[in-house]
């Protein structure tokens, strides 16, 4: 491996080291509780690296934000051709069901407990919704080739990414009632096709690649 690869390797190393390190102070302390201070001996490096890696606390919690935000539109991006937006983000949900994706929302009862519990984390999440919503308008936009300004993309991402938004808390409520993740995948794919099928009537052609 080259010197650059060996440094790659490295940061990922670290990087992971202290998320990893952060996860077990935060459900053992509380997400509010846990300074960057204590993270930082926890990892053993200096607080400017975990503030290197993690601009911000919820940063350190919400790990895979990156992947959450541009799920739907990657999705609706790479489609297979002649296929509706709402066909393939059916799809790609009850997959990610199947799946239990923690990025669909399956993170375990600690994790989620953690989330709802910290006011914080609550609305960071809620803006990562608001961001996933966006990122869907603008693909959506972009492959029906919509003029600036037209409302239609930003209406359907409005309805597709809140069909989402209740299922992410739909598992998160079976979640917190204690059911396992086998029982809330079963629960959630069949409410899952229940959800899409009222949206089928509206949006069952738009955007057909």
């Amino acid at each position: 491996m080259s010197t650059t690869g060996l440094r790659e390797a490295k940061k990922r190393e670290t990087r992971q080291l202290i998320s990893d390190r952060a996860t077990q102070l935060f459900l053992a302390k509380g997400f509010e509780q846990t300074t960057i201070s204590e993270i930082a001996d926890a990892s053993r490096v200096a607080k400017k690296t975990v503030t290197n890696y993690f601009p911000r606390k919820e940063d350190l919690a919400f790990d895979h934000q990156d992947d959450f935000v541009a799920s739907l539109a990657r999705t609706v991006t790479a489609r297979a051709p002649g296929e509706p937006a709402l066909t393939a983000l059916r799809r790609a949900f009850l997959d990610a069901v199947d799946r239990q994706d923690p990025v669909a929302g399956f993170a375990g009862p600690e994790f989620t407990r953690m989330i709802v519990a910290s006011p914080t984390l609550s609305v960071c999440l809620r803006g990562l919704h608001d961001q996933r919503e966006d990122a869907l308008a603008a693909a959506l936009a972009e492959t029906t080739g919509a003029a600036p300004g037209d409302i239609t993309p930003r209406a359907a991402a409005a309805v597709l990414g809140g069909a989402h938004r209740v299922l992410f808390a739909r598992i998160q409520e079976l979640t917190l009632a204690g059911r396992g993740n086998a029982e809330v995948a079963a629960v959630v794919r069949a409410e899952a096709e229940r959800t899409f099928a009222l949206l089928e009537p509206a949006l069952g052609t738009y955007a057909r690649a």
